[in-house]
């Protein structure tokens, strides 16, 4: 039992992952919906991930704050948010042309009696309220990012402060120390976590599979088709930044493919940050920068789902018989992207952002009910786009840090 033990411990974590992917399909296409009884095993992922992210965001941007200039901070804050608003721009034009030239949803009917009620959209008004938390346990006990996020460099600049003031050096940089000690600790904690991932995967994809099936796979195959080749795209756009960035594609997939296919399985951008944050470490990217710029993607930086919403759109408008017109194609481009912006990165948070385009569009609702058959599906994808682009983001603009330095 040690050998065996041994061996799994000294395995790669992709190459364990892998296997664990393969043997979750076959375990969840045999057994179907009594592959439940592993719902455990993936739970303990999840809770372990989350577990993991308060610490991580915390101890990580406070370190990365007092390792940089403040002014740099700013400039880095600049790019990242411009990044982010381009590239969720250009998944809708992408999702929009990729959708509109297979046509999904063609000859299909929709069911006019089936209901479907809206989950409520929490605006972009509260979203920006809640960057400002009313207090910092709630921020940490709701796992509001962003508000994490502005605890953090609150508390960094104010330690960055004095260390450099006169009258509190000593104390600061005890402050510090104390800080980079527990940042430290946690990583040590992700190490060991790191050992379960491919259990928890296990588990998460067998049951999927065995709750979706392949009959509702093959019911809405071409709207999932049509989806999965836009997020092929988008990943080709990607990949063209990199290189003319001289970001090498080979060892950054190196790093990134574990976030990515951890997110495919999970379906949570915010859950993987964890991970996403393991891997930004290994590619060597600055602390003060992915500190920040991941855990603010994990929140407003939704590239899959911005390609979920344009083809959905489409796929709606064809059912009903009435294709996008030039003028609905830019609403869905500006309400696409604004609604992509600030939906928290949790399973099913797509299907509020869909109704929120649909109510704005005027397509029926109810397409929106037929489309969380498939949720989980292409839920898994868009997941697995977000998380991406989020790295290639941050690895691009260390890239233009590290020339500004030089």
């Amino acid at each position: 039992m040690k050998t065996v033990w041994r061996s799994y411990i000294h395995a790669s974590l992709i190459l364990k992952i892998t296997v664990a992917l393969v043997f979750g399909i076959i375990i969840g296409l045999i057994f179907g919906q009594q592959a439940a009884v592993l719902s455990p095993f993936g739970d303990l992922l999840i809770r372990l991930l989350k577990f993991l992210i308060v610490p991580l965001v915390l101890f990580t941007l406070i370190v990365g704050v007092n390792q940089t200039k403040i002014g740099s901070l700013g400039r880095m804050g600049g790019k990242v948010f411009v990044y982010y608003l381009l590239t969720s721009a250009l998944a809708i034009i992408v999702g929009v042309t990729v959708a509109s030239i297979f046509n999904p949803g063609s000859g299909m009917n929709l069911d006019s009696s089936e209901a479907f009620q809206v989950p409520e959209n929490p605006g972009i008004i509260s979203v920006l309220l809640n960057i400002v938390p009313e207090n910092i346990v709630t921020a940490f006990s709701e796992l509001n990012l962003l508000g994490i996020i502005f605890t953090a460099f609150a508390f960094g600049i104010a330690i960055s402060s004095l260390r450099a003031s006169k009258g509190h050096t000593e104390l600061g940089e005890h402050v510090y120390k104390v800080i980079d000690a527990l940042n430290e600790a946690t990583l040590s904690i992700m190490k060991v976590v790191l050992q379960y991932v491919p259990i928890g995967i296990f588990a998460i994809i067998a049951v999927t599979v065995g709750n979706q099936g392949a009959d509702t796979l093959l019911s809405l195959g071409s709207m999932v088709a049509v989806l999965y080749v836009a997020l092929i795209v988008q990943l080709g756009f990607y990949l063209i930044l990199m290189l003319l960035s001289k970001v090498r594609p080979s060892n950054f997939f190196s790093q990134a493919r574990t976030p990515m296919i951890t997110a495919f399985v999970t379906q949570s951008s915010a859950g993987t940050l964890p991970l996403t944050l393991d891997a930004a470490k290994n590619l060597g990217l600055s602390k003060s920068l992915y500190g920040f710029s991941l855990p603010l993607g994990a929140t407003i930086n939704m590239d899959g789902a911005a390609i979920r919403i344009a083809v959905s759109a489409v796929f709606a408008a064809n059912i009903v018989g009435d294709p996008l017109s030039f003028i609905d194609i830019l609403q869905v481009v500006l309400i696409g992207t604004l609604a992509s912006i600030g939906t928290a990165g949790v399973p099913g948070a797509g299907i509020i952002m869909i109704a929120t385009v649909f109510a704005q569009l005027g397509l029926p609702i109810e397409a929106v009910g037929l489309l969380t058959a498939v949720d989980a599906l292409v839920g898994m994808g868009c997941t697995a786009l977000n998380v991406t682009g989020d790295l290639v983001g941050t690895n691009i603009i260390d890239k233009t840090e590290t020339k500004q330095e030089v």
